[in-house]
């Protein structure tokens, strides 16, 4: 829920400080920015959080710690790579990827109740999904209009 507000929170004060600054509404930067600013938050998890991120990775893929601090630097290359013109729609699609490729570990998490904050099973459960599964669709579409295609924005 926290990216999601910082998400949303984020564009809105963009798209005004874009319009106060330059006079116009650049409605797809503003959501970049937005999009950019949630994807650090979200990766300072995987640095303070990593025994309990480790415990979302599917149990069949090796070397668990290591891929989630690998996944964080994803995270923080793809908010970089959003406002580099030449990799923006690269960068764009390489994270619908990865969102696509982390819907396992979310169902993971939810079905064995993992809390990744705290590293234990007295998570949320499966209601959980019932929030991340559209919150991960909202990404994709966020990501695909605000760089791939912000014909729409």
């Amino acid at each position: 829920m926290k990216p999601f507000l910082l998400l949303i929170t984020i564009t809105v004060f963009s798209i005004g400080y874009i319009k106060l600054v330059h006079g116009v509404y650049n409605y797809s930067l503003a959501a970049r920015i937005g999009f950019s600013v949630m994807l650090l938050f979200t990766a300072l998890g995987h640095f303070m959080f990593t025994d309990g991120m480790a415990m979302m990775v599917p149990d069949f893929i090796p070397y668990k710690k290591e891929l989630v601090y690998f996944t964080g630097i994803i995270e923080i290359l793809g908010a970089i790579g959003l406002h580099v013109p030449q990799f923006k729609t690269a960068t764009a699609s390489l994270l619908i990827i990865f969102f696509i490729l982390l819907l396992p570990a979310n169902i993971k998490a939810s079905l064995e109740q993992i809390d990744y904050q705290n590293a234990t099973h007295e998570g949320n459960g499966p209601a959980y999904l019932w929030f991340r599964i559209p919150l991960q669709v909202l990404f994709i579409a966020w990501v695909y209009f605000s760089s791939i295609n912000p014909k729409i924005m």
